[in-house]
């Protein structure tokens, strides 16, 4: 099988808003406690967070994190995570029936993200609560000192306010599971009003409109239409979120999400370009897609457990073993993501700790890397700078979700000091090696940095790291790819993610 692909220097598609590659993090399953925090864990910190989680995090170098939640945020107080711990009240936490102790709380969580290098993107309750809550929680993280709210931070210890910038108007709220749903205009006008009051508190404050739960939603896409004509002038960011499996074990088929992905972007973004100009607005607003991930492995018996357990104390929920299959199609994400960076801008993978995470734990015990890990840190690492346009020819496949899908998928960044070029090469094809030739225009003095490799035989797909065997599906160093005449040539691997990187000139 042959593949050929062309990017030129002055073809670009935008510059990538490092925020692409965010995360999520919510107070659900073991994410927060024995995920990022368990005290009494022999690498624990004074703050009683887990050190081999932090390593592993701050090896991705996430420019932000989403939290609290999620479905849990909309029946959330955040009053009760503030102030001395043994004052903390126990609750219910009725989107995921566990119990939620408050043992970390905003403050507790700000010096995890502090210590992890991470700025927050903090999520407000609008199911069961509204604008004063929300301009409360504001006043509390941001304003320096001398007023009810900043004053109590201050007596709890945190005397520098945190300056969060980004907040999102709630959760999911097309969702008739999400607590305290409402319709369309109903939300549109409260997000309205607490997006102004939220901003109200200095320049920089962006925020994110709830968005549909994913396509497949009934009031997809009119949906955004109708929140968007409610708030289009007062916000910034749509949120769009999607969880993604192969339950038919069709790995083309999954891989093939890609494009239904891309479907779902740029009917969003004309919706926004429709409501831009019915309302004859000057600003813009961009896509934040801030859940994304893999999710089906265990989620029919997650979700029986969760309706029949009684309210355990972090139980293990969502705790999904990724295999090579998963990590190639993340890859394949993040390459539409790339893609699709002007209008997506900023992208949080769900979760980041035991969750359906890239990250797992063992309640005292050890921490590893799941497959997805690595496609999620080459992407953060080498995928900031500009998007250029890549030009594909190879051979197609039609499947259920899409049709004419490349066999090759292929995306590509330019550096921000533009010495170096970064490659995300993806060989969907089972069985069948990809003779590439890869043609760079615009660039002098081509040199091969580094090759990384997954994949390479589709008998591996269902194969996954675990605590016992936390390196079964990881990078190596590939070895049939070298710069030759105006570009790169050599071979991708059968069912194979590569990252390349190249010095330019």
């Amino acid at each position: 099988m042959k593949g050929r692909a062309s990017i030129h220097r002055d073809f670009s598609i935008a510059q990538i808003d490092d925020r692409l590659y965010s995360a999520f993090i919510e107070h659900m399953g073991r994410a927060i406690y024995s995920g990022i925090y368990e005290p009494d864990h022999p690498t624990a910190n004074a703050n009683g967070f887990r050190s081999d989680v932090l390593d592993l995090v701050r090896a991705l170098k996430i420019p932000a994190i989403r939290y609290p939640g999620g479905n849990f945020v909309s029946a959330y107080k955040w009053e009760d995570g503030v102030g001395p711990k043994e004052d903390r009240p126990v609750r219910l936490d009725l989107a995921w029936r566990s119990k939620e102790t408050n043992q970390v709380g905003i403050n507790e969580f700000a010096r995890w993200a502090r210590d992890a290098e991470i700025e927050m993107m903090l999520a407000v309750n609008l199911g069961t609560r509204g604008i004063e809550e929300a301009r409360n929680f504001v006043e509390y993280c941001n304003h320096p000192s001398g007023t009810y709210w900043s004053d109590l931070r201050r007596s709890h210890g945190v005397e520098d306010p945190y300056g969060v910038n980004m907040w999102c108007l709630g959760n999911e709220m097309d969702g008739p599971w999400q607590i305290g749903h409402m319709e369309a205009k109903e939300y549109g006008r409260l997000a309205d009003e607490t997006s102004k009051a939220v901003k109200a508190f200095g320049k920089g404050i962006e925020t994110v409109v709830c968005g549909s739960s994913n396509d497949q939603m009934p009031t997809y896409p009119d949906w955004e239409r109708q929140v968007l004509e409610e708030c289009y002038e007062n916000v910034d960011y749509i949120s769009l979120h999607k969880y993604f499996g192969n339950n038919s074990r069709n790995s083309l088929n999954y891989f093939a999400k890609v494009e239904e992905t891309g479907r779902y972007i740029q009917s969003i973004a004309g919706v926004i370009d429709y409501v831009k100009a019915k309302k004859r607005a000057k600003n813009d607003i961009y896509i934040c897609f801030d859940e994304w991930n893999v999710w089906y492995h265990n989620r029919e018996q997650d979700s029986k457990n969760w309706h029949s357990w009684d309210w355990p104390e972090a139980p293990a929920l969502l705790e999904e073993d990724y295999n090579l299959e998963d990590a190639i199609f993340v890859g394949g994400l993040l390459n539409e993501f790339i893609r699709r960076s002007d209008r997506v801008k900023i992208a949080c993978i769900a979760q980041l700790v035991n969750v359906i995470a890239p990250i797992r734990t063992e309640r005292g015990g050890k921490a590893w890397a799941t497959s997805i890990y690595y496609p999620y840190q080459f992407a953060s690492l080498y995928g900031r700078g500009t998007a250029l346009n890549v030009a594909v020819d190879c051979p197609r496949y039609d499947e259920a979700v899409a049709q004419d899908v490349n066999y090759l998928d292929v995306a590509a960044v330019l550096a921000p000091d533009g010495r170096s070029i970064t490659v995300f090469a993806i060989n969907r094809s089972p069985d069948e090696a990809m003779e590439l030739d890869l043609a760079l225009h615009g660039f002098d003095d081509l040199k091969l940095i580094d090759h990384q490799v997954m994949g390479g035989d589709s008998s591996l797909a269902r194969v996954a790291n675990t605590c016992a065997e936390p390196n079964k599906v990881t990078p190596r160093k590939g070895d049939r790819l070298a710069v030759g005449e105006g570009g790169l040539k050599g071979e991708l691997p059968a069912f194979s993610y590569s990252m390349i990187r190249l010095s330019v000139g």
